[in-house]
């Protein structure tokens, strides 16, 4: 009788979800008031995005997956909040980080301190990201105002717009693929 071999199982990669840094916690988070399991199931979907998203590219080139990750975060707040999505050069998600949290219907951006965060991260490249609790998904004169703001900011430190992503309701606009950037 022959011996048979058992091919060896392929090794597999192991992939690190994106740090998340500032995102609402306990009763400040929509997801507080979500059954434990709907909270399992958001955080795995969070990881599943996160982990893709650190993978060559796939932040710009998967447009579809940089909004479905920030709408995971954002989606459902009932303040607006924004954050921004920092890349390497190789456009790889180095870090997703909520910078600034307002009321129903605007908040506060400092370019300082997201200039700041991104020297801090390292980082090539970024994609903007705020939410409408409102659900409206146009852009208003002032997300305009301000995606310009920034992306002169982070110019100054060699720092790439990518996009500009608003959620609301149950979607998202892209700045990029709306020929606004």
């Amino acid at each position: 009788m022959a011996a048979t071999r058992t091919p060896k199982p392929r090794a597999a990669r192991v992939r690190k979800a994106v740090p998340a840094y500032g995102v609402a916690d306990g009763s400040q988070s929509w997801r507080y008031h979500l059954k434990a399991r709907e909270r399992a199931t958001v955080d795995r979907a969070l990881e599943i995005l996160g982990s893709r998203l650190r993978e060559p590219g796939q932040a710009l080139y998967g447009g579809a997956m940089a909004k479905d990750y920030v709408a995971l975060h954002l989606g459902a707040d009932p303040c607006e909040r924004f954050a921004v999505l920092y890349l390497d050069s190789q456009h790889r998600t180095i870090a997703y980080e909520c910078h600034f949290t307002g009321t129903l219907t605007q908040t506060s951006v400092y370019p300082r301190e997201v200039v700041h965060a991104a020297l801090r991260h390292q980082a090539a490249a970024a994609i903007l990201a705020h939410n409408h609790p409102s659900g409206s998904l146009k852009p208003s004169a002032a997300d305009r105002a301000l995606t310009e703001c920034l992306k002169q900011a982070l110019a100054l430190v060699d720092v790439r717009v990518l996009d500009h992503i608003i959620v609301g309701g149950r979607g998202a606009f892209s700045f990029a693929e709306n020929g606004l950037m």
